[in-house]
C-alpha cells in the first residue's frame, strides 16, 4: 500500500445540513449531492487540494456499505487539521466556522509547542483543529 490518502469521508446525520455547512458556511467548492438515484448512494464531494477530496456520506450509508452496525459518533476518534499561514488566519477561520454554526470547543490560543491553534466541531461533531505551526507552513495557494 502506498502512503497516500485521496478521499477523507465524514459520516453525517443530515447530508443536506452538512452540505450547507461546508459549502455555504466554510466556502468549500462542490457540485452538490450526487448519487441520489441509488439507495445508500447520496454523497457530496469537495475538492480540497490537488489529489485530495472531502466526502460527506450519511452515517447510515457507511454502516450499510461496510456491513457494520451504526454506532454513535465520537469526536475524539480523529481530528482534521487545517494548517494556515498566520495566527490571524487561525482567528479568521475560527470566526468563519462559528458563524457557519460550528461549536468552538477550544478557542484559538498559544500552544505548548510554539504554535497557535483552536478546535471547532462541525454540525456532526467532527473535530477540526485550525493551526498555525511556524515549522509546518502551508504551500502557497
Amino acid at each position: 500500500m502506498k502512503a497516500r490518502v485521496t478521499v477523507i469521508t465524514l459520516g453525517v446525520t443530515d447530508l443536506d445540513r452538512a452540505l450547507a455547512f461546508y459549502r455555504d458556511g466554510l466556502g468549500f467548492h462542490t457540485d452538490g449531492i450526487i448519487g441520489q438515484e441509488f439507495e445508500h448512494g447520496a454523497v457530496a464531494f469537495f475538492d480540497l487540494q490537488p489529489g485530495l477530496k472531502l466526502a460527506l456520506w450519511p452515517r447510515k450509508s457507511i454502516a450499510h456499505d461496510a456491513g457494520l452496525p451504526l454506532d454513535g459518533p465520537s469526536a475524539t476518534d480523529m481530528t482534521l487539521g487545517h494548517n494556515v499561514a498566520s495566527r490571524a488566519e487561525v482567528d479568521t477561520v475560527m470566526q468563519q466556522a462559528e458563524a457557519a454554526g460550528a461549536a468552538i470547543i477550544k478557542p484559538a490560543q498559544d500552544t505548548f509547542w510554539g504554535g497557535y491553534a483552536g478546535y471547532f466541531q462541525d454540525l456532526d461533531s467532527h473535530l477540526w483543529e485550525v493551526v498555525w505551526n511556524p515549522e509546518l507552513l502551508p504551500d502557497g495557494d
